[in-house]
């Protein structure tokens, strides 16, 4: 099992095994460093109510973020935070409670990750989850020993305390979703065993009815009552309202960037994409003119991306946007380049100096805008050394060591859907909210190989096609994303009895809640092969197409 990296010292107050509260440097830092409702619920940008927050302490689980977007779902604000998060960063946010997420490590072993100190000496409800049991079992006196069998999958829990305020609406026997293979061996003094499953005595532990253990993870589908589980810790237990909307949220960030920004001036990357789009529209309606919109062609684009977005901000919205044409020096930069990771840094470190050079015609800027959300950080393993990094986003990891621009990043604390919530809350139109995302460094991670003039237009037919038949069979909506990908091989056909070598083109259609995970999506044959039958004969190049049919795990949504 890994290990955890935290350093372990003692707590004089309390006689708990704890991390201790080390500050360590998060992507909030470094930006530092580097310098739904309607919309007339957010004309005025003041915070109408105290904002509630649940803190989830993460261990490295890859079900963390689950944990948070669950609690979000009780119109609850969450944060996820490393264990080594000191207080003070924490105390501002005025928890009414904690969560201790799962995780890879072993309790008993030198180095493993454990609760600061703060988390009991608050005497907040707690919650611990898979090794968040563990965790509060081993700092509070009990016993965690490696389980004589691993235990993954479907179990039945079965309630032995019907009363306990964690299991308000729950039947007696349900299903839940385990993965661990240690066990709590023994109970800390003061709790009690409140469920039990085949293979786990002590499969919910309670101490005074406000600190909990979970062996099984309430977070997953697989859990079905997993849901009313947290909601009941969030209102029963922690005894939160629910007061954190989509409008409230406005209220706060508006209040926010005109706090950070001042007099001023910010300029943003107008993609016209949901993201970019929520977050020029937020921006705007906080500070007005002392935002200018640049809109980058990096030559990366879909077909009549230019045009939508001029229509939507220019001529709709009144916003101030700039337009550059890069495509010619994208394209230079990215020549010979083949490696996805460089691909990704070269475009997020050309963007930054595109930007740099934009803000220096217009005057003095101070801000870059961009439209950073949780996954991007996430994904990039910024939030916890435990997290494994998958890859880079041009929006996160791929700035370059040094900058003159602040960041602005209104919504690096939001989900996908969250994000479509706010969009709808400031009256942008639907088919720009539901807009499926599209990567910030475009089509060039859709290309595999190198990316040139040639192959970028043949993949914005072959999408082009591919979006076309998903909106004419009424599919859109129900995908997460649906596109083409261009890949570096080359297959012989026959087209009109003569021999042709050209590329295979891959069709990529996910279902997904927030792009964490997603499954491949069961289009119907009918509409394949339409998709199929139009680029082999409308998309010059191509004379083949598969239908890309796995799931995240393992593979990632995007080719690169």
């Amino acid at each position: 099992m890994a290990k955890g990296k935290a350093k372990q010292t003692s707590s004089k107050s309390h006689r708990v095994k704890t991390s201790g509260d080390i500050e360590v440097s998060t992507y909030l830092e470094i930006a530092k460093e580097l310098g739904g409702e309607q919309p007339a619920a957010v004309e005025e940008a003041k915070p109408k109510l105290e904002r509630e927050a649940i803190i989830v302490i993460d261990f490295g689980s890859q079900y963390s973020m689950l944990i948070a977007r669950r609690v979000r779902e009780c119109k609850v604000y969450c944060e996820l935070l490393p264990p080594d998060t000191p207080w003070e960063k924490i105390a501002p946010l005025k928890p009414k409670g904690f969560i201790l997420s799962g995780g890879p490590a072993s309790v008993y072993e030198p180095g493993a990750p454990l609760a600061p100190s703060y988390i009991y000496e608050s005497h907040l409800p707690v919650l611990g989850i898979c090794y968040g049991m563990q965790v509060l079992a081993h700092q509070l006196g009990g016993q965690v020993t490696p389980g004589a069998k691993h235990e993954y999958g479907h179990a039945i829990l079965h309630l032995s305390q019907v009363d306990s305020p964690l299991f308000t609406d729950l039947p007696p026997s349900s299903p839940v979703w385990m993965s661990h293979g240690d066990k709590v061996e023994k109970l800390p003094p003061d709790f009690t065993a409140l469920a039990y499953t085949e293979n786990s005595p002590f499969a919910v532990m309670s101490k005074d009815g406000k600190v909990f253990g979970l062996q099984f993870h309430p977070e997953v589908v697989h859990t079905p009552e997993g849901k009313t589980i947290l909601k009941n810790f969030v209102y029963g237990v922690c005894g939160c309202k629910g007061n954190w909307t989509m409008s409230n949220f406005i209220n706060d960030s508006m209040a926010k960037i005109r706090q950070q920004v001042g007099r001023g001036k910010v300029i943003s990357a107008l993609s016209g994409g949901v993201d970019s789009s929520v977050v020029a529209t937020i921006i705007h309606r906080a500070i007005g003119d002392q935002l200018t919109c640049i809109f980058v062609n990096h030559g990366l684009l879909r077909r009549e991306e230019v045009e939508r977005t001029f229509n939507v901000f220019k001529l709709n919205m009144g916003m101030n946007i700039i337009y550059v044409d890069a495509s010619q020096r994208f394209l230079k930069r990215l020549k010979g380049v083949t490696d996805p990771e460089v691909k990704r840094k070269v475009i997020g470190e050309e963007f930054i100096r595109v930007f740099e050079e934009e803000a220096k015609k217009i005057g003095k800027v101070d801000f870059l805008a961009q439209g950073t959300l949780y996954p991007d950080v996430i994904e990039s393993a910024l939030t916890t050394s435990a997290a494994a990094k998958i890859k880079t986003h041009h929006n996160v990891g791929g700035l370059p060591a040094k900058m003159t621009l602040k960041l602005l990043e209104p919504l690096r604390d939001l989900f996908k859907d969250e994000v479509r919530q706010v969009g709808l809350a400031l009256g942008l139109p639907e088919e720009m909210v539901w807009r499926q995302p599209f990567p910030g460094p475009g089509l060039a991670i859709r290309i595999i190989g190198e990316v040139t003039e040639e192959k970028l237009e043949i993949l914005r037919g072959a999408d082009f096609i591919v979006m076309n038949e998903i909106k004419k069979a009424q599919l859109y909506r129900q995908l997460w994303q649906s596109f083409a990908i261009l890949t570096d091989v080359k297959s012989v056909g026959v087209m009109g009895d003569y021999r042709t070598y050209g590329y295979l083109v891959a069709v990529r259609a996910v279902t997904s809640d927030d792009a964490m995970t997603a499954d491949w999506s069961r289009l119907p044959y009918e509409v394949l092969a339409r998709i199929s039958s139009r680029i082999v004969n409308e998309v010059p190049g191509v004379n083949r197409v598969v239908y890309d049919i796995t799931s995240k795990p393992p593979s990632t949504i995007e080719w690169e």
